[in-house]
Parts: C-alpha cells; structure tokens; sequence
C-alpha cells in the first residue's frame, strides 16, 4: 500500500468497531465474578456458556469455560468511556500449567469510535508519544484487576511483550479499499492490506511488506464468507468487512457477536495451548540439569499426556471458521511442528531411560552371577565331601571372596560394575 492509503486507513473510523485485548495476568485469587464467559446478547441470543459450548467438542469447552460447578472462567460487566472507547466489560480465564499454577489470561472488551488503527499501533508500542497508550487511566488493567491479578510480573514466563488484540471493523460505503466491486465482485487488493494492518497493528512505515514476499503475509487469510474476512498474526487478529454496513439489523452485528465470542474461544485455546507448548519445551531442555533422569522423563511423559488430553485439539467444532482460525494461530506460532519435536525429543530421552535401565539390571545380574558362583561352588563342594567345619567353611568364603575380586578386575567385572553406577546414578 501507498503512504497515502496508509494514512488514509490511519483516519478512519469504520461503521462498527470492536476490539478485544487479551494479556497475561497471574492470579492472585480467584475473583467473585459471576462465573463463565462475558455474554452478550443479540436480540433473543444469549452467548453464554451453554450455548457457546455447542460450538465447541466437550474437551476444548473444558478448557475454556470448566466443569459444571468448577468454572474456570469468570466475566465482569463494566460501563467506563474515555477518549472515544467504551469498555464493556472483561474477563478472566484460569490457565493454569504445572509450573505455573496462577497463570491465567485476562480479557477486555471495548468498542471504538475513534480511528482503530493508532489504537492498535498504540497498543503494540508504536505509539508516537505516551499519551496515546490506551490501557491507562479507566482502562489500565493492573487497577482493573486489583487485589485479584497481578499484570506487572515481569518473571512470568508466558508474558508477551504487547497484549494480543483482535480487532473487528465493518466499513461504510465510502471506504471502497476494503469493499467487493459487487455483490459477487472480487476483492481489491487493498482489502487484504487493510486486514493486513489491523492484524500486524502496523502501517508500511511501521514494517514495510517486502513486494516479493507480500503475497505470502495474505494467504492464510480466512475467507468466512463474501461479506467478510480474518487474518491471524503473532501479536494480533483483525476481521474486515467487504461490504457497507448498513446498521441496526444489520449482519455485522452477527459478526462482531461471533469475533467477540466464538472466535475469540478459538484463539483464547491456541493461546492455552503455545502456553503449554512453552512450558513443555522447557522441561525437555532441563531434563539433563537433574541426577534423576528417570524420574524426570516419567514427569515428562505425564504432563504431555495430560496437555494432549485437555489442551491439543485441531479440530475445535463442525463450525468450519473456528477452525480455520485455530489453525492459523497454531501455524503463526508453528505449534504443530513444536509439539511433533516435542514427542520425538521426548521418545528420545524414553528409549535412553530404558537402555539405562536394562543395562542396570544386567549390572546386578551380573553381580549376583560373580558373587554367587565362587561361593557355589566352594559350599557345594564341602557339601559333597561331607565337610561341616567351620573353619573349612570361613576358608571356602575366604577364597570365594578372593575369586570374586578377581573376577572383578577382569575387563567382563570392569564392564559389569560401569554398567550398573552407570545406572545408579542416571535414576
């Protein structure tokens, strides 16, 4: 796009905007909310989680709104306007790891009737000067969230350094850059542009698309329906309209309900599941930093059947776009890939664990074979001569002794004992 279509989408404010930020808190206690997800209403529609949960297969509901009286998620309506944004209400859902059992994500749900874009490159640090950071004053989480999370804990392993954003904008008549040609007409190629920045929360100034690579930044773009699109990035995600929206009664109304809610579980599960990702990653690199390698890799082993048990689904829904979605943000943080070293590096360390383990009790075997046969023999032999003094007896013992020290100086006794300290001391 041209510096001057970037500015022109910087001044914009499109028909109907929403923006859902979405920032990693540690939970101090858990909030008297009203439990479940924020639930909002479209005429006789009500987004809670009864009917979110239809959308979704039981194990992925689980994880994003809990077990019928052990909710994991809690929502707390709010009405606070400042500087052209309107903050309905936010949430707080639990993402507890192993390591981290106060990790949990903390979303706010805002409108916008001022241009969207310097509020999400603000958002994204790309602010020109301070006073444009929009999580301040009303709206500044830690105040928020007082008594109840803490936003400012910079040990927090899962911590980005932006909040994620998903932006919706639904445009009017006169913003043609983002519109079909006709009712069956293709889309310009502006359109992806502005999805493109509302997304990476960013103009050509901010980071300047390569022409020979801008292609590949749009193929992934979901296209739900003719009426519009999404686009799935690192730091954010935007959906665009491609027609004008025309109001009250309006679809747009329909589709920002399902960016706020529907899409946005989706996203909210990919993020559970590159926490886990990240968590399970470092526990493969300090597996060597114990004595107890057996106990580790058992450890190991357990806390990635209970992620692909409760948190690794592909397929969220027969809903097609859930999917879509999920699997953009899984291919942007290239979660797959991740998992797939993950199991490989993990069956590595299982296969090493064992061959310690054989080779320890070939050792004692081994052992018991080297003490047990001079000592035999020497008792089998006073047994057969009929032999019962007891000097005779301290003698056999004292060159059974003897023939099993030296047997262990041989290269076999050598092997034998480095096989088994080698076990001892690896479990």
């Amino acid at each position: 796009m041209t510096a001057s279509g970037s500015a022109q989408l910087e001044n914009i404010t499109g028909a109907r905007q929403e923006l859902t930020v979405v920032l990693p808190v540690r939970l101090l206690r858990l909030p008297n909310w009203p439990g479940g997800p924020f639930s909002f209403e479209l005429g006789s529609r009500r987004t809670d989680a009864q009917t979110r949960s239809t959308y979704f297969a039981p194990a992925s509901a689980r994880a994003l709104y809990g077990a019928p009286g052990r909710p994991c998620r809690w929502h707390l309506p709010l009405d606070v306007k400042q500087d052209g944004m309107h903050l309905l209400g936010m949430e707080l859902l639990r993402a507890a790891t192993a390591r981290n059992p106060e990790h949990a994500l903390a979303v706010l749900h805002m409108t916008v009737e001022r241009p969207l874009l310097p509020v999400l490159r603000a958002l994204a640090g790309r602010r020109p000067d301070l006073a444009e950071e929009p999580l301040t004053g009303p709206f500044d989480p830690a105040g928020l969230l007082a008594g109840i999370a803490d936003v400012r804990d910079p040990n927090a392993p899962f911590a980005l350094a932006r909040p994620y954003s998903i932006a919706f904008m639904a445009p009017t008549q006169q913003h043609a850059p983002a519109l079909r040609t006709g009712p069956e007409g293709t889309l310009p190629a502006t359109a992806d542009r502005w999805l493109w920045q509302l997304a990476s929360r960013s103009t050509p100034q901010d980071f300047p698309l390569p022409p020979e690579t801008a292609s590949d930044q749009f193929k992934d773009a979901v296209r739900i329906s003719a009426d519009w699109s999404a686009l799935v990035l690192r730091q954010g995600a935007a959906f665009l309209g491609h027609r004008p929206d025309t109001g009250a009664g309006d679809f747009f109304e329909f589709g920002a309900l399902h960016s706020r809610t529907v899409y946005l579980d989706a996203l909210l599960l990919g993020s559970l599941q590159r926490d886990h990702i990240d968590e399970l990653t470092d526990e493969l690199s300090e597996v060597f930093n114990s004595p107890r390698l057996a106990r580790r890799v058992a450890a190991l082993e357990r806390n990635i059947a209970v992620f692909r048990s409760t948190y690794w689904r592909q397929h969220l829904t027969a809903h097609g776009a859930a999917n879509d979605l999920l699997l953009a943000f899984q291919n942007q943080h290239r979660l797959p890939a991740r998992f797939a070293e993950i199991l490989a590096e993990a069956a590595d360390y299982s296969r090493l664990v064992q061959t310690q383990e054989s080779q320890q009790i070939s050792g004692a075997l081994g052992i018991l074979t080297i003490l047990g046969l001079p000592l035999g023999t020497a008792l089998s032999i006073l047994q057969v001569l009929g032999d019962n003094s007891a000097t005779h007896l301290l003698i056999a013992l004292g060159l059974s002794v003897a023939a099993t020290a030296a047997v262990l100086t041989t290269r076999y006794g050598r092997l034998v004992l480095s096989s088994l300290r080698g076990g001892i001391d690896k479990t």
